[in-house]
């Protein structure tokens, strides 16, 4: 989840990231989808990164250090997202895609 400053319809300039926050701690409402364009300086960045969670170097942590340099931009999607990690969410995302694409009902 995302907070930053709003540029223009839909551009966000992002001051911070939260990798899956507790709903009452997310910054806002804005969430990453993990589709990202890097600039070659992430490499330096990740180098650079301690290990965080499981002891793996995350992509999140580069990415807020990114940010803090004011190097990250978020582009606002139009349209539904599912949260196909969790089973209700898959199944949310499948009963959807039945219900709204499936043309053999």
């Amino acid at each position: 989840v995302i907070s930053g400053e709003s540029l223009k319809e839909g551009i966000y300039r992002v001051d911070e990231m939260v990798e899956k926050p507790a709903p009452e701690d997310a910054p806002s409402n804005l969430a990453i989808i993990g589709r990202y364009i890097l600039t070659p300086d992430i490499f330096d960045i990740i180098a650079d990164t301690e290990p965080g969670a499981n002891g793996e170097i995350q992509l999140t942590d580069a990415l807020q250090t990114q940010a803090r340099q004011g190097c990250v931009m978020a582009y606002k999607f139009k349209g539904r997202r599912f949260d196909c990690g969790s089973v209700p969410g898959f199944v949310e995302a499948t009963n959807y895609v039945y219900e709204h694409h499936y043309t053999d009902k």
